[in-house]
C-alpha cells in the first residue's frame, strides 16, 4: 500500500468515525432535550410516541432528568391488554411513564452497589449495579448514558410497572 493510499484510507477512518459519533456530540453541545433526542433513536419510537399521548413532553424537557427509556422491544413484550389498558386510560399511562424518571443527572458510572431513588411519579426504583451490569426494578440498561443536553438516557430492556395504589 503506498504512503497516499495509506493516507487516505487513514483520513476515511476517522471521518467515518467522526460521522458515527456526531449524533451524540450534536445533541449534547445543541441542548437538546431527552424529547427530542428520543425522537431521533428509532428503537424508541413507541416511548417517544407514548410520552406525547400521556402529555409528559414538557416534564421531560426540564434540564437534569434521568430516563429509563424501555426500547421498542421492550414495549412488545407488554401484554397487548395492558398497553390497550394504557392508551385508554391517559393518567395510568402518565404514571407509568412517570415511573421511568429521575429527577437529577445519574449516569452509570455513579452507581454502585443499590439505590432507591424517587421517580417522578412517586415510587421508589431500585437500582443497582455489578461489575459492568446496570439494573432497575427488573429491567437491564442495554445502553447506558446517552447525553441529552444536560440530561441521560439509558434504555431498558423491560418496561417498569409501578406498584398498584389501593
Amino acid at each position: 500500500m503506498t504512503a497516499s493510499i495509506r493516507h487516505t484510507f487513514a483520513a476515511t477512518c476517522i471521518t467515518l468515525g467522526l460521522l458515527a459519533s456526531a449524533p451524540l456530540t450534536q445533541a449534547a453541545e445543541s441542548g437538546t432535550t431527552v424529547v427530542s433526542a428520543a425522537a431521533q433513536m428509532s428503537e424508541l419510537s413507541t416511548f417517544y410516541r407514548l410520552v406525547q399521548q400521556a402529555g409528559l413532553s414538557s416534564a421531560l424537557e426540564a434540564p437534569n432528568v434521568t430516563v429509563f427509556a424501555p426500547t421498542d422491544e421492550a414495549f412488545k413484550a407488554v401484554p397487548a391488554a395492558t398497553m390497550d389498558k394504557l392508551s385508554k386510560d391517559p393518567e395510568l399511562l402518565k404514571s407509568v411513564l412517570s415511573f421511568h424518571v429521575l429527577p437529577g443527572n445519574l449516569k452509570a458510572s455513579a452507581i454502585d452497589g443499590s439505590a432507591q431513588p424517587t421517580s417522578l411519579q412517586g415510587g421508589k426504583l431500585n437500582i443497582s449495579k455489578a461489575g459492568d451490569f446496570v439494573t432497575v426494578e427488573d429491567a437491564l440498561v442495554i445502553k447506558a448514558d446517552i447525553q441529552a443536553g444536560n440530561s441521560v438516557i439509558h434504555e431498558i430492556d423491560r418496561v417498569l410497572m409501578p406498584a398498584v395504589k389501593k
